[in-house]
């Protein structure tokens, strides 16, 4: 059965992907540093993790399988989903696959650089309508994939 896992400590569609997961009965865990509120339901769990910096990272690198769907904007955390055969989409709908991650990979690295040396200012796009509609869209054609690929 598919299972779909968000990297919740930021997430803005922590609803969209609850509402989606119950319209196909799919299991959720929110993967988080913190309590959060979420709406209590028998698919979905809140794990709540401690210790180190990318706990939350590692947690669901370690329990995400084939069959899954990571909701992540975490670059290196796709990755290493994607290495273990998961498909990952970010917040706001883009799909990362396994030849798209380099160069996300490699953006991020520029992007950290030119911020540590004071090129850049401003922090990510404000999250839009746009946004949250494309991820929508973008999460079901997932789900559908990966019900057909298990037939």
């Amino acid at each position: 059965m598919i299972k779909i896992y968000v990297d919740a400590d930021a997430s803005p569609v922590k609803s969209e992907v609850m509402r989606v997961a119950k319209r196909y009965g799919l299991k959720v865990y929110f993967v988080s540093n913190s309590e959060m509120q979420i709406e209590r339901d028998a698919s979905v769990e809140l794990v709540i993790v401690s210790g180190k910096f990318d706990a939350a990272d590692d947690w669901i690198a370690e329990h995400v399988t084939d069959q899954d769907i990571v909701v992540s904007g975490d670059i290196p955390l796709a990755s290493r989903c994607l290495q273990k055969g998961a498909r990952v989409i970010g917040p706001k709908g883009r799909v990362f696959t396994a030849e798209s991650i380099g160069d996300a990979l490699a953006n991020r690295q520029l992007m950290a650089y030119l911020r540590d040396m004071g090129n850049l200012t401003k922090g990510p796009a404000p999250y839009l309508k746009q946004d949250r509609s494309r991820f929508l869209q973008r999460l079901d054609d997932l789900i559908q994939a990966t019900f057909k690929e298990q037939r």
